[in-house]
């Protein structure tokens, strides 16, 4: 299986900003794409910003223009810069993967894993 850990979610002020972490460990695994995703209570989690293995960006509306996703290949892990944060942007940020893994078997296997999440809050 392949493990996300996040980090760098703190209490921030408005207009503020942060930089989350998020890396991908196992073995013999591949990655196609990393995003990050948020949630609030009572709402659907919703993408953030993705990224895929060319380095082609997607990013939801709200964010455009104030956060970056990118990706460090050697290392399997995925920054997203957030600046200009609004007390909006307040929920937590959960971290994805999706990509193929090599089995004991020695086959190939799609995964698609989620770290724990790391909380945003951006006070007024």
């Amino acid at each position: 299986q392949v493990q996300l850990v996040e980090s760098g979610g703190h209490l921030v002020q408005a207009g503020g900003s942060l930089r989350l972490s998020c890396a991908a460990s196992g073995s013999r695994f591949s990655i196609n794409a990393m995003g990050w995703y948020r949630q609030v209570p009572g709402k659907q989690r919703e993408l953030v910003a993705a990224i895929i293995s060319g380095g082609s960006t997607n990013y939801a509306d709200s964010v455009k223009g104030r956060f970056t996703i990118s990706r460090d290949n050697a290392d399997n892990t995925v920054y997203l810069q957030m600046n200009s944060l609004k007390p909006e942007d307040t929920a937590v940020y959960y971290c994805n993967a999706v990509g193929r893994m090599r089995t004991l078997l020695g086959t190939t296997q799609h995964f698609d894993s989620w770290g724990q999440g790391t909380q945003v809050t951006v006070s007024s």
